[in-house]
C-alpha cells in the first residue's frame, strides 16, 4: 500500500517537498495542484509531482495526506474551499509561518475525522546561504539534515503524529514537537523579524532625500540585507504579522530596544563598548553558523524520541491501514 500525498502550492518549499518524496515511489503517491498553470507544467515536467490534480477537489479527494504549501493568506480559504472534499482520517499540513491561527482554521472547517497538523521546515544547512524563490529553486535535498517543528493542538490524533513524523524523515529531516503557542513565538523571531527588518531597512532608504545619488552606489551589503523580501508577498505578510501580533510585538520592542542601544553608545562615541558589542555579535553569529552545519542537537532529539519509520506506520498495528480504514496487508503480501 503506498500513501497517496497531495500538494497544494508548487513553489519552492511545494515542489521541494515533491522531489524529495519522488525517491520513495514504493511507499508514496504524489499529486499537485497550483492555481498558476505554467507552475503545474513546470512541476511535472520536472517530476516534482507524479500528476497534476484538475483543480482542488480533484487533488484531495482521495488523498491520505494533504500538504498546504502555500501563502499564509490562502490558507484559510483554501481549507474552506476544500473541507468537505478530505477523506475521513485522511491528515491536513501546512507550512505556513503562523500556527495558532491555522490551528483555529482547520478545527473551523474541518469536518470530523479529518486531523490537522503544523509543519514547520527548516532548511539544510548546507543550502543556507541560497537566495532564490519559487519553483526555479527547488531542489530534493532542500530539507536534508534539516529540523522540522510538528505541531500539534491539544487532542491531535496520535496516528496523525506518527504520520506527520515519518513523512518528516522522508524529506531527510529531522523531528521536532511543539505546540502552535511555542512555534509561533519562535517563526516571529526567525521569520518574521529579519522580514520586517529588511522592510523597515527599505523604508528608510529608498525614495527618501539622498536616494537618487545613494542608489547608484549600494551593492552587496545593501542587496544581502534585502533578501529576506524575496519571495514575499504583501498581504502574506500583513496577514502574518497580525495574525501572531503578540509575538510580532515583542520580538519587535525587542529589536528596537537593541538599536536604541547601539544608537546610544554611537552617539556618545563608545568605541570600546561598540568594539566589543560588534565582537560578540560576530562570534555568536559564527557559533549558530557552526552547530547549524554539524547539527549535532539532532542528536539529542533522536535520543528524547524515537520516529516510526514509513513502513512500521504503514504496517503497525495503530498504522496507516488502520487509521485510514484500509484493510492491513497480509505478510504474504509484502
Amino acid at each position: 500500500m503506498t500513501v497517496k500525498i497531495a500538494i497544494i502550492g508548487l513553489g519552492q518549499i511545494g515542489a521541494s517537498i515533491g522531489l524529495a518524496l519522488a525517491s520513495h515511489k514504493d511507499r508514496v503517491t504524489t499529486i499537485g495542484y497550483d492555481a498558476a498553470a505554467e507552475v503545474n507544467r513546470k512541476a511535472h515536467s520536472m517530476k516534482a509531482v507524479e500528476k497534476i490534480g484538475h483543480g482542488l477537489y480533484a487533488s484531495v479527494e482521495q488523498a491520505d495526506m494533504i500538504i498546504l504549501a502555500l501563502p499564509l493568506d490562502q490558507i484559510r480559504e483554501t481549507l474552506q474551499a476544500m473541507a468537505q472534499d478530505v477523506r475521513e482520517q485522511a491528515v491536513v499540513i501546512d507550512t505556513a509561518p503562523v500556527k495558532s491561527a491555522v490551528a483555529v482554521w482547520a478545527e473551523e472547517f474541518l469536518p470530523p475525522k479529518r486531523h490537522y497538523v503544523g509543519l514547520s521546515l527548516a532548511f539544510n544547512p548546507l543550502l543556507l546561504d541560497e537566495t532564490g524563490t519559487g519553483i526555479d529553486s527547488a531542489r530534493a535535498d532542500l530539507f536534508q539534515n534539516g529540523l522540522a517543528a510538528i505541531t500539534t493542538p491539544p487532542g491531535t490524533s496520535s496516528e496523525a503524529i506518527k504520520l506527520a513524523a515519518s513523512f518528516v524523515t522522508l524529506l531527510g529531516s529531522h523531528v521536532y514537537f511543539t505546540d502552535p503557542a511555542e512555534a509561533d513565538g519562535i517563526l516571529a523571531t526567525i521569520h518574521t523579524l529579519p522580514t520586517l527588518a529588511a522592510a523597515a531597512m527599505v523604508e528608510t532608504v529608498i525614495g527618501r532625500p539622498g536616494w537618487t545619488d545613494i542608489r547608484k552606489m549600494a551593492g552587496r551589503h545593501f542587496m544581502s540585507a534585502m533578501h529576506q523580501l524575496d519571495g514575499e508577498k504583501s498581504l502574506a505578510l500583513a496577514e502574518a504579522v497580525q495574525k501572531n501580533r503578540i509575538n510580532t510585538v515583542r520580538v519587535l520592542d525587542e529589536y528596537i530596544s537593541a538599536l536604541q542601544s547601539l544608537r546610544d553608545e554611537v552617539e556618545k562615541e563608545e568605541k570600546s563598548s561598540l568594539r566589543e558589542r560588534f565582537k560578540a555579535a560576530l562570534h555568536a553569529r559564527a557559533e549558530w553558523q557552526r552547530e547549524r552545519g554539524d547539527s549535532s542537537w539532532h542528536e539529542d532529539e533522536s535520543q528524547r524520541q524515537t520516529i516510526p519509520t514509513f513502513n512500521d506506520i504503514l504496517r503497525g498495528p495503530l498504522g496507516l491501514g488502520k487509521m485510514l480504514g484500509r484493510p492491513r496487508k497480509k505478510p504474504e503480501d509484502d
